[in-house]
């Protein structure tokens, strides 16, 4: 094999350069792995030089690359008809086991395997682009719909309270019955459900569905506009397919909430930002984009950050095209159309200053929503933060709750983070490789800039500042957004090493994405949260049918009482997450995660305990407040000394006993 020489390279070529500093960046942040635990800072070192060394590997090997093996035409004419086979499948074992099992994530994982194999090694003769896409949204649709059709209730948290914002929206037939709620100044998901359940003539579940939920998995296809903006459509498909399959993605087209509303809007205003970028763009094309990003502002405070954050992107790729450092601006125009940068300073300081201006109008917590943010970071800088402080801010319902719980035991307990980050690792090391492409001076321009920025902004907020003990930017809601840019970027690098390394090399880097990257998804805890694969070590955020039950009950035999009408010995307490029906339902609002210490029983006066504290993950907190996970016996917190008011045989509520008295 002849290789190139470093000088034959140039080294000081901007891309040369930038995978350079990657290694050293890399070795520089190697030691934190013996300062601190955490998945990412094991991980993430080895993930970017890696990158870096593949990068320059394609530049010495590009002459020797040979093009990538094909599946026969008989193998790829038959791949449809098993996917459209394994999605009956999965529709049909979720209809007789009654709930998403192992089997079905299992099941699942091998149907994603054979859509990303059609995607990537399909001949150009035999690659039909409808055809594909038509797959990877019938998959997202049916992953997303039988998790709610298993649930009898919702699947997460935060629906409940949006159900109750929109039921009350129903109930007075007007805004202003949310109006002491934050989100009365950005009401589109409650007005949108409000006014399904209307047209429908539903109730708000089916409503939830019917508008929000059906049009979830079809936003990938907005990935898939993106994406062929920018490269051919073999690779725009694949886009499409890595974020219906991305585990955060999945989640907000399950727990069905306004999250998942400004998700869609987001990569619309994505798709519309890199199109006005990309063409000679028209009043109509700009005003798109205008329409979309002001639907993001009206709909969900974090989507909107985070959309100011992609915003700020391409203000930085803009001046850096106008300024012309490094020689950014000299193109190759075989590689990209030559094309002033667009102007975005308009739209820049319109959403800047209508979001401040709503954020002001916007009521949370006894004050405007943009001074109690303000105050709440101010006192994070204040109080917590600090370098490494990883558990700072971390909560029982977080993913950082589980990572300050005790330390891990078993070798699966010590597998199970990297197992639940190995999707999103994948992912985000052909990133690294796409962002060292495309800062190449040929191949640089606005909008593969904005991308890159981007995504760097992002992983600031999502894998930075938590370093630091800064979670008020509420880092876990921020992947499903990321993951837009790194798809993107994502198959840029997967194509580049497909095409610029030796066969053996780019086969190896291909076969990890169809082999590995659809199962590490599919089981990571996000894609599963109605019935977690590990079921030891995450928390089921759905409830069975005896569970509702009890909360309605003992909603009826306590009046559901108001907080105010509570005394403090009267607080009611359970597990997290179930404590959060309660308080959330209105069922019996001041109720909190139980305190069970080590070896002991709960002190409570008021308890609620359930079967599944003693058979699945659930939290509790210790005799120091800290979340923990942990099963318990019921005599653990339902005392023989208390009196049982109420049980259906899973769910029993225990009070103070009269003999006691």
């Amino acid at each position: 094999m002849n290789y190139r020489s470093l000088s034959e390279l140039r080294p000081l070529r901007l891309d040369t350069v930038a995978a350079l500093c990657g290694l050293v960046i890399a070795l520089a942040l190697f030691p934190l792995r013996f300062l601190a635990s955490q998945v990412y800072l094991d991980t993430v070192p080895i993930l970017l030089g890696t990158a870096c060394v593949l990068y320059l590997l394609s530049l010495y090997q590009g002459e020797d690359a040979r093009a990538a093996p094909t599946l026969p035409s008989s193998v790829t004419m038959a791949l449809p008809s098993v996917v459209l086979a394994g999605l009956a499948a999965l529709v049909a074992l979720t209809v007789i086991q009654g709930s998403r099992t192992p089997l079905f994530f299992g099941a699942a994982s091998v149907v994603g395997t054979l859509l990303i194999a059609q995607i990537v090694f399909a001949r150009d003769e035999e690659f039909h682009p409808g055809l594909l896409l038509l797959q990877i949204v019938l998959f997202a649709v049916v992953f997303r719909f039988t998790a709610l059709y298993a649930t009898p209730g919702y699947v997460g948290i935060d629906i409940w309270t949006h159900t109750e914002l929109v039921n009350a929206i129903l109930e007075e037939r007007s805004l202003g019955a949310i109006s002491d709620d934050k989100h009365y100044a950005a009401p589109f998901y409650h007005l949108l459900v409000a006014s399904s359940a209307l047209l429908y003539d539903v109730p708000i579940r089916l409503a939830v569905y019917l508008s929000v939920g059906v049009v979830l998995p079809l936003s990938v296809l907005l990935v898939y506009a993106t994406t062929n903006l920018l490269v051919s459509q073999r690779w725009a498909v694949l886009a499409a397919a890595f974020y219906a399959l991305a585990s955060h993605v999945s989640m907000w087209g399950i727990h069905l909430i306004p999250t998942s509303l400004g998700l869609l809007f987001f990569l619309a205003m994505l798709y519309a930002l890199i199109r006005v970028m990309r063409i000679e763009y028209t009043v109509r094309d700009f005003s798109l984009l205008v329409l979309f990003s002001v639907a993001v502002i009206l709909t969900h405070q974090v989507s909107t950050f985070i959309m100011l954050v992609l915003l700020l992107a391409a203000f930085v790729a803009q001046i850096v095209f106008v300024v012309g450092p490094l020689g950014l601006t000299r193109l190759d125009t075989s590689v990209f159309r030559a094309k002033k940068p667009v102007n975005l300073v308009g739209l820049v300081v319109f959403n800047f200053g209508l979001t401040i201006f709503v954020w002001s109008l916007t009521p949370y917590r006894q004050d405007s929503f943009l001074a109690t943010v303000l105050s709440f970071f101010t006192q994070t800088l204040e109080d917590s933060a600090g370098f490494l402080n990883i558990a700072s801010g971390s909560s029982g319902g977080d993913a950082e709750a589980e990572a300050a719980s005790t330390a891990p035991s078993t070798l699966l307990d010590q597998v199970v983070p990297y197992v639940d980050a190995l999707g999103f690792l994948l992912l985000l090391g052909a990133t690294f490789v796409g962002c060292l492409y495309v800062v190449h001076r040929r191949r640089a321009e606005q909008s593969v800039f904005t991308l890159l920025l981007a995504s760097a902004f992002m992983l600031v907020f999502v894998l930075g500042f938590p370093m630091f003990g800064i979670h008020n930017f509420i880092p876990n809601r921020w992947f499903a957004f990321l993951f837009a840019p790194m798809a993107v970027l994502g198959v840029i690098g997967i194509r580049t090493l497909s095409g610029n390394v030796t066969t053996g090399v780019a086969l190896s880097v291909l076969l990890l994405f169809v082999l590995v990257y659809p199962g590490a998804m599919i089981l990571a805890p996000e894609s599963n949260i109605d019935d977690p694969v590990f079921s030891d070590h995450h928390e089921q955020l759905a409830y069975d049918e005896p569970e509702l039950a009890a909360a309605e009950s003992i909603a009826e035999m306590t009046g559901s009482p108001s907080g105010s009408e509570i005394r403090p010995d009267q607080r009611l307490y359970t597990d997290h997450p179930y404590q959060t029906l309660f308080s959330r339902t209105g069922a019996y609002p001041s109720t909190t995660t139980a305190t069970v210490p080590d070896d002991g029983a709960a002190d409570h006066e008021y308890t609620v305990y359930r079967s599944a504290q003693s058979s699945t993950a659930v939290y509790f907190s210790d005799e120091n407040g800290e979340g923990r996970i942990e099963r318990i016996s019921e005599e653990r917190l339902c005392r023989p000394d208390q009196a049982t008011v109420y049980t259906n045989g899973e769910v029993t509520m225990c009070t103070p006993s009269p003999a006691s008295g």
